[in-house]
């Protein structure tokens, strides 16, 4: 089921700006890339709204910023514990 965003401005905007496919696109690429980023949406689901695959979409998070893997301190502390008792193979 699709959903819909209304977002509202202070002023008049002329018609053919409500048009620009590309300013819309980019509107909805940062609503998507907001929720990703704030762990509401996987990546996948992501990509998805976007209609884009996950390697370009690890582009776009690239170029915000946005990294691809997070760790809480405490997921992190415990994958460091896990890597110093299962050392790599080499």
């Amino acid at each position: 089921m699709s959903k819909k965003i209304v977002l509202e401005f202070p002023v008049d905007l002329p018609d053919e700006c409500l048009q620009d496919k590309q300013a819309l696109q980019k509107g909805k690429e940062g609503i998507v890339l907001e929720l990703l980023q704030k762990a509401e949406i996987s990546q996948g689901k992501a990509a998805e709204l976007l209609g884009i695959d996950r390697h370009t979409l690890f582009d776009l998070m690239a170029k915000y910023d946005i990294p691809v893997v997070s760790f809480s301190p405490e997921e992190l502390q415990r994958q460091r514990e896990v890597d110093k008792d299962e050392p790599w193979e080499t």
